[in-house]
């Protein structure tokens, strides 16, 4: 499902993250769908996709669009040799051939005008300057959660996502299972009641043994780009443990913690079931504590509070409790609690109703990357749109700087800025390592 575009590949490689050294030439290729070899699927309709980061998220993105036979893999990113050629091996031996090309600069593979959407499953803090140019380069994208490590870069990548008219779907793959959907209908549709408290509960740092490797400088690997890595990030002597999970999950410079990067999980969910959540202004305090424990030193653990004039209140904490994780309606007349191992409601009877015709039906989506595809041939928002990963995400994001800071907080939710507060609003972003900036 190629399509002509007004880009070429010296246009974009100049423009992409500002930076114009260091590139190789590479040879064109010639999509295998292009040779009539889709299988079932006409190669006019096959969606041609590369992926960018092949650790595990990457790959397990790349296996689930394998599987879609209207999905032709033909190109992986990755600063790392070892990944990349296992990431080729896998999609080469699906094929049965040798037709993946490898690439180390992700904007390489963006120039290739034969792909039509793209895999972004890199650390976090590449997630916004990824998606920019990939939105210009006019790919659509599956692009991981969070948006990115600063509500600025949630922002950017919104806007570039509507300004070139890309599909993007973001990785918060609840919205694809039907309990949590059921749940957000109940809520939405009013059978709890008018909502007064969302809660929302998701793990804290679950490694406790994390790699605590001796942060002294090692050696950088051969065949790893370290400094391509980096990217926006700042630079600092090489150690195994800034990018080996789960060291740099934990580590603030590439990650702003599980604040942000699991609970955005349950806080898609609360924000599905009640968006006055992300719609309304608000208070917030945050109290917790933060890592210093080798390399790791963001967040550990949190207590939030969310006030709104409404009088909507949500709360947000980190718990080992799996039954207290997920995400908690309750309104005047009962309650909905779900999280990954089932749903729960008082009265029980709730989990009996049928959602009625005329009332709010949020989608029917039982795969995530299947949805992705379908909307990509039929140019319609998926179930996780950017703006519902851009909210979700700053919903973890605001409370970390309130808790940074020791105060509490005004969020003026039209604007996307704190009420009063500059240097809150200037933790909004987060300085990058030159070239790179959106």
């Amino acid at each position: 499902m190629s399509q002509n575009r007004n880009i070429t590949r010296r246009s974009l490689l100049k423009r992409a993250a500002g930076v114009t050294a260091g590139l190789t030439t590479f040879p064109y290729f010639v999509a295998s769908s292009s040779l009539g070899k889709a299988g079932n699927v006409t190669p006019a309709n096959r969606i041609v996709m590369g992926c960018i980061g092949a650790g595990g998220q990457g790959t397990h993105n790349t296996k689930a669009f394998l599987n879609n036979p209207a999905v032709r893999m033909v190109a992986v990113c990755d600063v790392n040799q070892d990944r990349r050629q296992k990431a080729k091996n896998l999609i080469d031996r699906h094929y049965g051939d040798k037709g993946c090309a490898t690439f180390r600069d992700f904007r390489e593979l963006l120039a290739r005008e034969d792909i039509d959407a793209v895999v972004i499953a890199t650390q976090d803090h590449w997630h916004a300057l990824i998606a920019t140019a990939a939105a210009q380069a006019g790919k659509d994208m599956y692009c991981e959660k969070p948006t990115g490590v600063a509500v600025a870069e949630g922002k950017a990548m919104r806007d570039a996502v509507r300004r070139y008219g890309r599909v993007f779907q973001t990785g918060t793959q609840q919205r694809s299972e039907r309990n949590f959907r059921f749940a957000c209908e109940l809520a939405r549709n009013g059978y709890v009641g008018k909502i007064k408290t969302v809660k929302v509960g998701a793990p804290g740092p679950e490694y406790k043994r994390a790699y605590r490797k001796p942060t002294t400088e090692e050696p950088i690997p051969a065949g790893f780009d370290y400094d391509m890595y980096l990217g926006p990030a700042p630079m600092k002597p090489y150690n195994g443990g800034r990018w080996a999970f789960p060291d740099w999950y934990l580590t603030w410079d590439y990650c702003a913690g599980f604040i942000v990067n699991w609970g955005v999980h349950h806080l898609d969910i609360a924000n599905w079931g009640c968006p006055a959540v992300s719609d309304e202004a608000f208070e917030v305090e945050c109290r917790g504590n933060y890592r210093n424990d080798g390399l790791t030193d963001n967040i550990n653990d949190w207590q939030a509070e969310f006030s709104y004039a409404s009088g909507l209140r949500m709360t947000y904490s980190d718990t080992g409790h799996p039954n207290k994780q997920g995400c908690q309606f309750k309104g005047d007349k009962g309650w909905v609690h779900v999280n990954r191992r089932g749903i729960w409601a008082e009265p029980a009877s709730l989990l009996n109703v049928s959602i009625k015709p005329n009332e709010t039906h949020l989608g029917d989506s039982t795969s995530h990357h299947a949805d992705f595809i379908g909307c990509v041939q039929t140019r319609r928002d998926p179930v996780s749109p950017v703006e519902a990963g851009h909210k979700a995400s700053y919903l973890g994001l605001v409370p970390e700087i309130a808790c940074r800071l020791g105060r509490k907080l005004k969020w003026d939710s039209a604007k996307e800025q704190f009420i009063g507060d500059r240097q809150a609003n200037q933790m909004l972003a987060r300085p990058m390592r030159s070239p790179w900036h959106l």
